[in-house]
């Protein structure tokens, strides 16, 4: 599956596409995350071997894509999500959102209600820049406001940076404090031991989703990935599911 590139808001974002029927299924990772990972691999063979039509796409920032990951945001983030759907996932698509993905999978759902036909949420984290802003010391805000960002260690080759824009457009972008106006299917996949997205982080989304039609699965003993070998089987599962949904 070769990498292409999609202009979008003055960068090139680079994904894969797999042929195959609809609806399109849609990968949108994590932070610093990108289309190479775990659960993105193991959708697109298990997509392939379906015969389902399956994206994957590294955000603004991240991974093959360019720009800088310190200049994104999630209005830009949320954004890219929306330029997939607009260019491949028009005619209905399931978009399945890790972590800040999560966030960005509601926010492009309700920009393009008409053609998101149902979530698939995987520990997902709307609003953590809140999270992150309230568990900071006031030295650490300091910092954001006098040099513009904020590092902090991370799971991958460098540290997180938190920027001052991208903690002001979480802010404004924020979605848990009125009703998430979303109304296909929606599942959600919480590890029961995940320490980045607690459970109690996760469940209000239930009770701000417009949709009637949510469910809500506690892994138990399961992380922030989620991706031993049952819960994949469990993600393949549910994808499965909202498809029956989806055409239903």
């Amino acid at each position: 599956m070769a990498t292409q590139h999609l202009e979008h808001e003055g960068a090139r974002l680079a994904y894969r596409l797999g042929a195959g029927v609809g609806p399109m299924v849609i990968w949108c990772g994590g932070l610093k995350s990108d289309m190479l990972g775990s659960k993105a691999e193991f959708l697109a063979r298990r997509c392939a071997a379906a015969g389902q039509a399956f994206l994957r796409f590294d955000y603004f920032g991240h991974g093959e894509s360019e720009g800088e990951f310190i200049d994104g945001t999630l209005s830009r983030w949320s954004s890219d999500v929306c330029a997939m759907i607009d260019r491949y996932g028009s005619g209905g698509c399931i978009l399945v959102g890790s972590s800040m993905g999560g966030w960005a999978s509601l926010l492009a759902a309700v920009e393009r209600p008409g053609a998101v036909a149902g979530l698939v949420l995987i520990n997902p984290a709307p609003d953590f820049t809140k999270r992150i802003w309230d568990g900071w010391s006031e030295h650490q805000r300091e910092m954001l406001v006098e040099d513009g960002v904020v590092y902090e260690p991370s799971d991958y080759d460098e540290p997180y940076a938190y920027s001052r824009a991208l903690i002001e457009d979480g802010r404004a972008r924020s979605i848990l404090h009125a009703p998430i106006a979303f109304n296909g299917p929606v599942e959600i996949l919480q590890g029961a031991r995940d320490d980045v997205v607690l459970p109690e982080h996760s469940q209000p989304i239930v009770d701000a989703l417009t949709s009637a039609r949510v469910g809500y699965t506690l892994v138990k003993g399961g992380d922030h990935s989620l991706s031993r070998p049952d819960d994949l089987e469990r993600l393949w599962s549910t994808l499965s599911r909202m498809n029956g949904l989806v055409a239903g």
